[in-house]
């Protein structure tokens, strides 16, 4: 399948964002005025060693922790003062999120997991039901709706948690090592649904260690000290 055509329009900005924690009397800088514009349809790669600073900024982005300083701007709009009602209301119409621990519900079947977003969305019963199914059966689980997390191998649980993240058809993905808890065969599998999700026109912005996940993607990004020190596109473009 032919990628979609990506826009150069910026759907997130971050204009010198910094993240400070603060224990005790030490204050540790995580992000240090950190400035970065992400292309909608990009699928972006963010690496760097441990402490770097690359989960801070996803969990910055992706509004699961508020910035210490600067802002944050999704869509055009300015997030950074949201209120925690807003922010989650936000983040459940506009985000979706994969975890390297997957975070599904031990006792929950998959059919339920993934209709959770939709259940805080105040979606009707039928309706839920009827795109969760066709979520699932997407990603290849059509057979497995019944099943609980203990029930499906490492591979499936974390399409169970994509599905999750695509049911309320997010903007943006925020994806912290999903192929990190899978072995070699599973986490081939979830690159090749992150690329065609990609395809499709998804926006990606995913953290890893993995050097074969950074090829899969159009830009990486090097974090290190709270700061950006090399941003690579391969498909030549810039985003404004």
């Amino acid at each position: 399948m032919a990628k979609t055509k990506k826009s150069l329009t910026a759907i997130l900005e971050l204009k010198e964002v910094s993240k400070i924690y603060t224990l005790g009397e030490q204050q540790i800088p995580a992000l240090n005025k950190l400035s970065l514009s992400i292309c909608e349809g990009d699928f972006v790669v963010i690496m760097g060693a441990s402490g770097s600073g690359k989960s801070t900024l996803l969990q910055v982005a992706s509004m699961l922790s508020q910035a210490t300083h600067g802002e944050i701007f999704l869509k055009g709009k300015n997030v950074t003062e949201y209120d925690e009602v807003d922010r989650a209301h936000l983040r459940n119409k506009e985000i979706g999120f994969i975890f390297q621990q997957f975070n599904l519900l031990a006792k929950t079947p998959a059919l339920e997991q993934v209709e959770l977003p939709l259940v805080y969305a105040k979606v009707s019963e039928e309706e839920r039901k009827e795109r969760a199914t066709v979520m699932l059966k997407k990603l290849g689980l059509g057979n497995r709706l019944s099943n609980k997390p203990g029930e499906l191998s490492g591979g499936q649980q974390q399409r169970v948690a994509i599905a999750r993240a695509l049911v309320n058809n997010p903007s943006i993905i925020f994806a912290d090592e999903p192929t990190g808890n899978l072995d070699s065969k599973s986490g081939d599998e979830i690159k090749k649904i992150l690329i065609q999700l990609n395809q499709e026109g998804k926006t990606i912005i995913l953290v890893t260690h993995d050097q074969s996940v950074a090829k899969i993607a159009s830009r990486e990004i090097i974090i290190k000290d709270g700061q950006i020190v090399k941003d690579r596109r391969t498909d030549g473009k810039k985003c404004y």
